[in-house]
């Protein structure tokens, strides 16, 4: 289980990895296990949808068990297969880079985190530094 406490730290963390680096800012969201949204926050500056966008990345992740970038590549290989699920989940997910499955110390999925402002990559690497940040494991 995912606390309160760790779900603003992991955001926090992400947050200020975003500003260290000079990137746009950020919006970043931890869902539990279940899917449901654990906390949100958006950086000053950052664009007012970004919390879906964030939530879709986070939510196709503990969905599929399966991190955004592995979700893109099953989208440039399967994309009937990646349409397909997005539409089964009402056009919740978002496969791509950012959305980043949290494992709790026995390897069990016990969330997910989306990021998203600037490039994917660059969200999927401050989510992996939020989760990094209270001794979790983040793949991507």
């Amino acid at each position: 289980m995912i606390t309160l406490k760790q779900a603003q730290t992991m955001i926090d963390t992400a947050l200020q990895t975003g500003v260290d680096a000079g990137w746009k800012p950020l919006s970043a969201v931890v869902l539990d296990a279940g899917g449901h949204v654990q906390a949100f926050a958006r950086d000053d500056g950052a664009a007012p949808g970004r919390f879906e966008i964030a939530r879709a990345k986070a939510y196709g992740a503990v969905m599929l068990g399966m991190g955004g970038k592995a979700q893109m590549a099953r989208a440039e290989a399967q994309g009937y297969f990646m349409a397909a699920v997005n539409g089964i989940y009402g056009g919740q997910t978002c496969p791509v880079p950012g959305g980043v499955l949290i494992r709790g110390e026995d390897g069990a999925v016990i969330g997910a985190m989306g990021v998203t402002g600037d490039t994917s990559d660059n969200d999927a690497e401050a989510a992996l530094a939020g989760i990094a940040a209270v001794g979790l494991t983040g793949e991507a």
